[in-house]
């Protein structure tokens, strides 16, 4: 969990960079944003409601995280 938090503050950063430099990069991102955290919100649901364990869900988001920590780190 605490790795999660990291990772996530770190993504926070770089979208919050870009967010503030404005432009049409800035309104993609804020859109995509938008849509994953509805998106792995619904995956999460799903597999908690077929009784994923908490560390499953973790995992899960901590994948998505880290992609995009990758994909905003390439600048």
């Amino acid at each position: 969990m605490a790795a999660l938090a990291f990772e996530a503050q770190q993504v926070i950063l770089m979208r919050t960079a870009m967010l503030a430099a404005g432009g049409p990069k800035a309104k993609k991102e804020a859109r995509r944003m938008v849509s994953e955290k509805v998106a792995a919100a619904i995956e999460a649901s799903q597999k908690a409601m077929a009784g994923a364990s908490a560390d499953t869900l973790i995992q899960g988001y901590r994948r998505k995280v880290r992609a995009n920590a990758r994909r905003l780190g390439r600048g």
